[in-house]
């Protein structure tokens, strides 16, 4: 998922603030047969398993917190929160599974993480046909095989994303366009914007979500970044193709053009949503969360309610007129830590944290798109989010980032040689890009 919302600072857990206080004790040298009976009661207790999450409002944890009671007293669930951004959640938990920390019991993991963790034997593999089924009946297709490696199931799909085109009502009926109709493009959007002296809104920021917005081009065009990134560190680029060569054209051409926002080479998420607000905003790319967002934002007194009324969504653009769109593919898995003492029960309490009813209350709590297809039609569900069939579709149709366990390098370099998007031009960017991933993937060049 590579949606970044605002870190939530959240009060700790009382499993959290127990530890805190049994820790605080011990320095402070409080007899032994205090901290017996403080601190040892829980630890004779039913096991806690550790839930690592990405940072949210607060719905895992409530997630956490049905499923502890749904467990009747067999578990407790401890949730711990990750830093902000995907690659310093990967590089904390890569840190601690590598060093074999039995403390993972569970973990919330970015679906393009998923095959470096299985490769380095990080991930409980589940393989029970129940298991499987309970994990799989039911999800869209693209998460489902997501969540494999090697042929095995290594992750329960929790949540899926995608992006859509969202739009100013106002803008496109004042240019006379309808974002809606099948073969709106990259193009009109950015010649709407121009003619409007309004923005098209991306994330071109050197991170992750940049690779996201260039590998949606590149496979929308028919391409892919690896031609075989099964191949490992012997993967072979494929993006010096005509398809690269597209989605180049069409960076270099919004970022140097009147349409981009002034900080569009180092906007993520929240930036751009911050720029399609405003008084400049037309069109922008991005997660379903802004929906909920904005509607919070009025809530909170900080956007007006006529901004929400003038929104509107739609596929996201196609590079090609006749040719439909693949939209970015994120989400997040729920992984069990190869390491655990409680495989079993970690098990179990995947089961309910992945569910169907905790999709639906994951998707009203926190406005994160289900896994599940039969989520969507949820009366309660299409209320909260009118543009559920659409999220549901755009997964369907979207396109994930390579699943190799070097993603982590490939992006690296993708990142370096496309940035600032300003710079890139076909067919000179595509072709810097496939040499770098070949140095690197080789051990030639260290990023």
């Amino acid at each position: 998922m590579v949606h970044r919302a605002p870190r939530v600072l959240e009060k700790p857990s009382p499993m959290a603030a127990s530890r805190f206080r049994c820790l605080r004790a011990l320095r402070r040298g409080v007899a032994v047969a205090l901290l017996v009976s403080a601190c040892g009661a829980r630890e004779s207790g039913p096991p806690t398993l550790t839930w690592y999450v990405n940072p949210d409002n607060g719905a895992q944890r409530r997630l956490a917190e049905r499923c502890t009671r749904a467990a009747a007293g067999a578990y407790w669930i401890d949730v711990q929160v990750l830093p902000a951004a995907a690659d310093a959640q990967r590089e904390q938990l890569v840190r601690r599974l590598a060093g074999r920390d039995r403390s993972i019991d569970l973990m919330s993991l970015d679906p393009p993480f998923v095959a470096e963790f299985a490769n380095a034997g990080f991930l409980h593999e589940i393989t029970d046909p129940e298991d499987v089924a309970a994990f799989t009946d039911g999800v869209l297709d693209a998460p489902r095989r997501a969540a494999y490696w090697n042929g095995t199931l290594v992750a329960a799909p929790l949540w899926a994303n995608t992006q859509l085109l969202w739009f100013r009502k106002s803008v496109a009926a004042a240019a006379g366009v309808d974002p809606t109709r099948e073969g709106f493009t990259w193009e009109d959007a950015i010649r709407t914007a121009e003619r409007q002296g309004k923005f098209v809104a991306v994330p071109g920021d050197r991170y992750e979500g940049y690779v996201v917005w260039i590998n949606a081009l590149i496979a929308s065009s028919g391409g892919r970044i690896l031609a075989d990134p099964a191949a490992g560190a012997d993967a072979r680029p494929a993006i010096a193709s005509s398809a690269g060569d597209r989605a180049a054209e069409i960076v270099g051409d919004l970022a140097r053009s009147p349409a981009a926002p002034p900080d569009v080479a180092t906007a993520r998420e929240e930036e751009v949503r911050a720029a399609f607000q405003g008084e400049r905003g037309g069109f922008m790319v991005n997660w379903p969360y802004v929906w909920s967002a904005a509607r919070d934002a009025v809530r909170a007194g900080s956007l007006a309610q006529a901004v929400v009324d003038d929104i509107g969504w739609a596929r996201y653009p196609r590079t090609e007129p006749d040719t439909p769109s693949r939209p970015p593919l994120g989400g997040i898995d729920l992984a069990i830590g190869a390491f655990t003492p409680h495989p079993e029960l970690a098990l179990r309490a995947a089961r309910c944290i992945t569910s169907q009813d905790s999709q639906v209350e994951l998707m009203l709590d926190a406005g994160v798109p289900a896994a599940r297809a039969a989520v969507y039609d949820d009366p309660a569900v299409r209320e909260r989010l009118p543009m559920a069939a659409l999220i549901r579709d755009s997964i369907a149709a979207a396109a994930p980032r390579a699943v190799t366990p070097y993603w982590v390098d490939v992006s690296a370099a993708v990142q370096r040689s496309w940035h600032p998007p300003a710079s890139v031009r076909a067919p000179e960017t595509p072709q810097a890009s496939a040499r770098l991933i070949t140095d690197v993937l080789q051990g030639k060049v260290l990023l």
